[in-house]
């Protein structure tokens, strides 16, 4: 029987400005979570190092 994700939690990446859900890597650390995904961290490096 497949698992019900209608109630994980949600955060909105601040890159992409897209809603994310809870993941079970993120299990111990979701509140440190910041970005959907890896490309969007780069970004936000990247951006961050441009603005110099």
């Amino acid at each position: 029987m497949a698992h019900k994700k209608l109630n994980l939690p949600t955060k909105i990446c601040p890159v992409c400005e897209r809603p994310f859900a809870w993941r079970k890597k993120w299990e111990r650390d979701w509140d440190n979570v910041i970005y959907c995904s890896d490309r969007c961290r780069r970004d936000a490096a990247s951006a961050k190092h441009s603005q110099r």
